[in-house]
């Protein structure tokens, strides 16, 4: 039944995306909107919370609720100096940093983790008054995540390592993988714990120093961790934390001469400017996750319920704010008119509100920009020719909340079905066959991630290589591992996050030859 289907569905993605960490799930809390204390507000520089040299504050927005939470310093290209020399000065050839075994920067990271593990219930509710989505998805997700992904990055910090290598002649030849030194990182507001530890983490596994600006609108639970980090024992200039704008800050970062390396996740605008920053400056190396459109193909042989499930959680998770949602879902014509039906009921089943109701699974917008901008492509679909089935709305007065959305007839030349919309807006097109869908899905600009749903063997093998995207999922939607590398082609960026193919981001390659008497076997 659609039940059983959705209820299997909901379970694997439970085990690979809920129930990351050791801790059971749970939806419930003492914190609600008004009672979470903030207890870091300033920059965090070798080790210490410091105001920004400019005295500037930023205000931070509860979403869901469009009030003042606090203030937080502003970093600008004063405190980025201040924090690469800080870096610069841990990573010091004899430093504590440099001298320390890589198994006992494992153990850091593990007791990173497990402080984390320890003060979840805080943290989750930091991230839902901060990026507004509910507390049960800060926690199951968010916070498990994070906290996974800090315990395998820490297992890889004793194994990242070279090669002996049999070269001609009589010479002795074997390679390091040295770490990179000072590492710029700039994160979204989307996941903004998880981001930032995504980036922290093989990092600090590969033995590098790290300048981490993390996006103005969620600074508190990157704050929190900084503050954890120093409890369990990082060096001073290890870590260094700063709140601020992308103009000031992150072209700082960008642009930074000491700096060696800028991983950075975000729009695709953004991400051209930090290349060329790049190749302005120092030329320093960069990986970027970038914008995507990702198309989510459905053939009429799919278990139909196990797609509906798939598609409404690659589009509706995190209310549309994921770089790689199914925005754009290709539903072959036979069964084209039953997807949609089933799709609007299930999109209006979605409950809106207060982000510690248990009861609450669809958050708001991030803020007032990006819920009018979400708004203006609805208006544009509408004008376009789309139907609207439901949604395409503002929820409430209060907040940035927009009612679940769902457009059917969708052609791909209009806005919505070209556009990263990056909100709860489901675009759903017809198709007849294979070639044509494949054809139409690689029709943009982007490649981060695609789907296919299809009992049919032969035909996921065709399609999965057909399509030109760094992630393909079968017969589901948003399942990710830190086993799995994540990343995009094309206009998506180049680079993985997560993953063993994350280490080589943070390494250099060192040669040592050495002429030797006699070379035997």
């Amino acid at each position: 039944s659609g039940i059983n289907a959705e209820w299997h569905y909901g379970r694997a993605l439970n085990r690979l995306i809920l129930f990351a960490s050791r801790r059971a799930l749970s939806t419930t809390t003492k914190f609600n909107s008004s009672n979470v204390p903030v207890l870091q507000t300033e920059l965090f520089i070798n080790n210490e919370f410091v105001p920004a040299q400019s005295g500037k504050r930023l205000e931070v927005i509860n979403p869901s609720s469009g009030s003042i939470v606090c203030d937080v310093a502003e970093a600008d290209s004063t405190d980025v100096d201040i924090a690469v020399a800080a870096a610069n000065k841990a990573f010091e050839y004899g430093s504590v940093w440099r001298t320390m075994d890589a198994s006992e920067r494992g153990r850091l990271m593990y007791k990173l983790a497990d402080a984390l593990e320890r003060d979840v219930d805080y943290v989750a509710a930091l991230e839902s008054i901060d990026n507004g989505k509910p507390f049960k998805d800060s926690k199951n997700a968010d916070c498990a995540l994070a906290i996974n992904c800090l315990r395998y990055f820490a297992g890889w910090a004793d194994k990242v390592q070279g090669k002996t290598i049999p070269a001609d002649g009589s010479t002795f030849v074997y390679t390091k993988h040295e770490p990179v030194g000072v590492v710029g990182g700039i994160t979204p507001w989307n996941f903004p714990l998880l981001m930032a530890v995504w980036k922290l983490s093989p990092i600090l596994a590969c033995g590098n120093t790290v300048v981490l600006k993390v996006a103005e609108q969620t600074p508190l639970t990157a704050l929190y961790l900084a503050k954890l980090a120093k409890e369990v024992g990082f060096p001073p200039g290890v870590i260094n934390i700063l709140s601020g704008y992308g103009p000031t800050a992150g072209e700082a970062i960008a642009r930074h001469p000491n700096i060696n390396k800028v991983g950075f996740t975000g729009s695709t605008e953004v991400g051209k400017l930090i290349q060329q920053a790049s190749g302005e400056t120092n030329l320093k190396r960069v990986t970027l996750e970038l914008g995507g459109k990702s198309p989510n193909i459905i053939f009429d042989d799919c278990d139909l319920d196990q797609a509906i499930a798939g598609a409404h959680m690659g589009l509706f998770f995190n209310v549309g704010q994921c770089c790689c949602a199914g925005s754009r879902i290709y539903v072959q014509e036979s069964i084209y008119e039953k997807f949609v039906k089933k799709m609007v009921e299930k999109a209006e089943q979605r409950v809106l509100g207060d982000p510690f109701d248990p009861k609450t699974n669809h958050g708001p917008q991030i803020d007032d920009v990006q819920m009018e901008k979400i708004l203006g492509l609805i208006e544009s679909g509408k004008a376009q020719g789309a139907t609207l089935e439901t949604g395409g709305q503002r929820f409430g007065d209060k907040g940035y909340f927009v009612k679940p959305t769902v457009f059917s007839n969708v052609q791909d030349h209009m806005d919505i079905s070209t556009t990263e919309i990056f909100g709860p807006v489901m675009q759903v097109a017809s198709f007849k066959d294979t070639d044509e869908v494949i054809e139409r899905a690689n029709n943009t600009e982007y490649g981060l991630a695609a789907a296919v749903f299809s009992k049919n063997i032969d035909r996921i093998h065709h399609v999965t290589s057909a399509l030109k995207a760094g992630h393909v999922w079968v017969n589901a939607y948003n399942v990710l591992s830190v086993q799995s590398p994540f990343g995009g082609y094309k206009q998506s960026g180049f680079g993985r996050d997560l993953s063993e193919y994350a280490l080589s981001h943070y390494t250099e390659v060192k040669c040592v030859t050495t002429a030797i008497p006699q070379k035997n076997s």
